[in-house]
């Protein structure tokens, strides 16, 4: 697992470098410049269709949707043959690339155990396109394909649990993590260059133009979601091994990561006592899981 870091610890090197295409607040640019800020310059960078590979500058290999697994194998078992074990195969993607279009891939890479870094930046829709739903969408929130109307409330399924889907592949390393907890995101790269085989760090990573919230309130709108329990922070080794990372002596409401966005404006107090209700007992058992030091898939 991986152990804690202080502010000052944080690496000072710039590695990416986030122009001006970025929107204001832009959640994903943060976490693509911290994630490179760990891993260091040992690097091949994958991206696929998102956010990040627009606004981000950094060498990268690039493919479709679909592709981003199977490149990254290639990339890896490359590197292998020509003795070349001291450089990296990282994908950086897109909740598109992880939830839908390029799950298939990675996951038979994960099934495969392929010795791959994957960082996905969970930003809850297809932002890069319009704010499409996808797969990482919450359950309410109001997306360009899922208005709010008097047949819709806008998304009516909840989040996929992408984290749980790919530990379940009993892979060495998955974890979430948070542009609002930087120690922690950069622990977990830190910890993951440092073993071999299956690894994902999946980011949220909040925006701005998508959720419908004050640009100026990234890191606040960040915070509260893991503060509420909507994002707990914890890893998961093995596909059995957990560990939450941070446990506050009690959770806020989720009124205060919901209220702040206007994607989640229309909902009802039923709706919100829902996701409160949600949220609560996905708590409770994660909090069983770490007292028990392990995962019942």
């Amino acid at each position: 697992m991986s152990e804690r870091i202080t502010r000052a610890q944080i690496p000072m090197s710039e590695l990416t470098i986030t122009p001006g295409s970025a929107c204001q607040g832009c959640g994903a640019a943060l976490a693509a410049r911290l994630a490179f800020k760990a891993l260091g310059p040992n690097v091949i960078r994958h991206g696929i269709p998102c956010c990040p590979d627009s606004v981000t500058s950094h060498p990268r290999a690039s493919t479709v949707f679909e592709g981003g697994g199977a490149q990254l194998t290639g990339t890896s078992r490359g590197l292998k043959a020509i003795g070349r074990e001291d450089v990296m195969a990282v994908g950086f993607y897109g909740d598109g690339g992880t939830y839908d279009i390029g799950m298939q891939g990675l996951s038979a890479a994960a099934e495969r155990n392929e010795n791959i870094i994957v960082i996905t930046k969970d930003n809850e829709a297809y932002m890069n396109t319009g704010n499409q739903r996808s797969g990482a969408t919450p359950k309410y929130a109001i997306t360009s394909t899922n208005p709010v109307g008097p047949k819709s409330r806008g998304k009516e399924r909840p989040k996929k649990n992408i984290p749980f889907i790919f530990a379940a592949h009993y892979v060495p390393y998955v974890g979430t993590a948070s542009v609002g907890f930087p120690e922690d995101l950069i622990a977990k790269v830190n910890y993951m260059k440092t073993i071999e085989g299956f690894r994902m760090l999946i980011i949220q990573s909040p925006c701005p133009v998508g959720w419908r919230f004050d640009p100026a309130k990234t890191i606040e709108i960040a915070r509260a979601s893991v503060q509420s329990g909507i994002w707990p922070l914890y890893e998961i080794m093995d596909g059995q091994k957990f560990k939450l990372n941070y446990k506050p002596k009690e959770l806020k409401p989720v009124t205060e990561y919901l209220k702040p966005q206007a994607r989640f404006r229309h909902m009802t107090e039923n709706e919100i006592a829902e996701i409160q209700e949600t949220a609560a007992a996905s708590w409770e058992n994660l909090l069983k899981a770490d007292e028990m030091g392990r995962l019942i898939i």
